[in-house]
């Protein structure tokens, strides 16, 4: 009798744990913020990892900040545009993308961009330093038409706010605790921290989420943060994520290589 209540108990803790629809399977990566040496690293880690686990129809998540304080945001963007025209790849509007594209037409928001890691991104495109640091803001959001494609800003301005697969709902930073999946703003989930952070309650998805960096990833009942400070830790994560099963892949910045490794959760 004992036995068979166990066996219930585990039968629908197993139906309520979160769950990747059967036949599928997700990568999320974190924050790259220019570490165009990471997101190497990670997309061949998870080319592998996906190859061993066998067929599944695969899709892998960037959560945003792809550009800003690394040295090769330029670098980053030709990569990601590369992986999605060969794989099923969708890409989330960080708030370093949304203030690129807004410092293209409004010079105070430009000033706000060079403050947080848009300098790094400017730079990494064909610009002098001498030549930038002798603009005025006018002069440098005219010269940014001039040196970013405008297949880069047509692919950034391509990024969505959110990408909902099975229980896990993925956003840039978070979302607003009490309010409907449904009607969030997405001025809010590309740069909420609190009060979405200390929040214990349920969401209603399980949400993967970047934009707060944390020393290790945290893996929480209600939401999962991957954002492990590519720029400055030199560790880049992603989680994977198949039926109820999750595993995190890191990239991490080695001596004049990058080595990748894989551990359950």
């Amino acid at each position: 009798m004992i036995a068979a209540i166990r066996q219930l108990f585990r039968q629908k803790q197993a139906r309520s744990a979160p769950a990747i629809p059967a036949g599928e399977r997700a990568y999320a990566v974190g924050d790259v913020h220019g570490r165009l040496d990471l997101f190497n690293g990670m997309i061949a880690a998870i080319e592998r990892d996906d190859a061993l686990r066998g067929s599944a129809d695969t899709t892998i998540v960037l959560l945003g900040d792809l550009v800003d304080r690394g040295p090769d945001s330029a670098g980053v963007i030709a990569a990601a545009r590369r992986l999605q025209q060969r794989r099923k790849v969708r890409i989330i509007t960080g708030n370093h993308e949304e203030m690129f594209l807004e410092s293209f037409y409004d010079p105070e928001l430009l000033r706000h961009f060079l403050r947080y890691g848009g300098r790094e991104t400017i730079l990494s495109y064909p610009l002098d330093p001498a030549e930038l640091d002798a603009m005025d803001l006018n002069e440098l959001r005219v010269m940014l038409h001039k040196v970013v494609p405008d297949e880069d800003i047509a692919f950034i301005g391509s990024f969505e706010d959110r990408v909902e697969i099975g229980d896990y709902l993925f956003v840039h930073a978070g979302v607003r605790p009490g309010s409907s999946l449904e009607l969030q703003f997405p001025r809010e989930t590309r740069w909420i921290r609190e009060p979405f952070l200390s929040h214990t309650g349920d969401h209603g998805r399980v949400i993967v989420h970047g934009h707060t960096i944390t020393h290790r990833p945290e893996v929480l009942q209600n939401r999962i943060g991957i954002d492990t400070g590519a720029y400055m830790s030199g560790r880049l994560t992603a989680i994977g994520l198949e039926g109820t099963t999750r595993w995190l892949i890191e990239a991490r910045e080695g001596d004049g290589s990058v080595e990748t490794s894989t551990r359950p959760i």
